[in-house]
């Protein structure tokens, strides 16, 4: 005898879940197989090599695109030891994280006295020639990284896809650039100590603290003892910087900057900050409120920033 309509209406209904179920699950076998056999990325371990031009590098992650860091100054370098690693890890590592493939790029060595950071800008313009195929998605410029940046997407905009100018602008006030001058003169010198207590000023400012930055400029003149900066690139960036004045180029960038700024920054200012954004056709300021230059670097906040902004 014949099952009663509705009977065979359930029936079906039940072998179509059925078979949905089990299509469902072998669909989860079959992905959770193939994330068995992806190799996993490694974003800890940096693969660190010079280029055909003398710049210094290491590279992190294996995403399909690319982010170019240029680091803070005066001097650069790969950091070598565990701390300096982690220090290194934490600027680029999320980044690599995100899908990324991170570059993060030092100066060239043995520049020549006068070398600008116009011509800076051009030795990383030959470096994305040379090593990235001719264009990069993402420039992050830090600090002194930024200013070169600047340049970057001013006059190689062809080799440039976005530009973040992470705490940096297009001048600095003349503090700052006294300060950087005496920091780098100090390493530059192997006067570690004093090197140390000027680094301090960054952090603990006022004469009030004077004493206490003396009594712990030895500790932090540590970090730079080990520095393999030539002695001369530090005077040729600190003299680079001093004469650093990139207002009369923002014009000529055509590409989209992100700008990070901190509203209590010694180095770039509100105003310089504000004048810098009104001078780029397409410019987005992210203000870090109640931070200074160090803080807002050390916060962890440039990289979220990046990647809300990128993604």
């Amino acid at each position: 005898m014949d099952a009663p309509a509705h009977q065979t209406g359930r029936r079906r209904a039940a072998g179509l879940v059925g078979a949905f179920a089990l299509l469902a699950a072998i669909g989860a076998g079959v992905a959770l197989v193939a994330r068995r056999k992806r190799p996993r990325v490694d974003t800890s371990t940096p693969r660190v090599a010079t280029a055909a031009n003398g710049m210094e590098y290491a590279v992190l992650g294996h995403g399909p695109k690319t982010i170019l860091f240029i680091p803070g100054g005066p001097g650069s370098e790969i950091p070598t030891g565990d701390f300096a690693r982690k220090g290194i890890l934490a600027q680029v590592k999320p980044y690599a994280e995100a899908g990324y493939t991170v570059w993060h790029v030092c100066r060239r060595r043995n520049m020549p006295v006068g070398h600008t950071i116009a011509d800076m800008a051009d030795d990383y313009a030959q470096f994305i020639r040379d090593e990235l195929g001719g264009h990069v998605d993402v420039i992050v410029g830090e600090s002194y990284g930024g200013t070169i940046a600047i340049h970057l997407a001013a006059d190689h905009a062809a080799l440039v896809g976005r530009v973040v100018l992470a705490l940096a602008a297009a001048t600095i006030t003349e503090s700052g650039r006294e300060l950087d001058r005496r920091w780098a003169l100090a390493r530059a010198e192997g006067r570690f100590d004093d090197a140390g207590a000027i680094a301090l000023e960054y952090a603990l400012r006022g004469d009030e603290l004077a004493g206490l930055r003396r009594r712990l400029g030895p500790l932090v003149g540590r970090m730079f003892a080990s520095s393999h900066t030539p002695p001369g690139d530090l005077l040729v960036e600190a003299e680079a910087e001093a004469a650093f004045d990139g207002r009369a180029v923002l014009g000529r960038i055509t590409v989209p900057v992100l700008l990070l700024c901190g509203d209590n920054d010694q180095f770039f200012t509100p105003d310089i900050v504000r004048e810098t954004a009104a001078g780029i056709p397409d410019c987005t300021v992210v203000w870090f409120e109640g931070m200074g230059h160090l803080r807002a670097a050390m916060s962890g906040r440039v990289p979220r920033e990046v990647l809300a902004w990128i993604q």
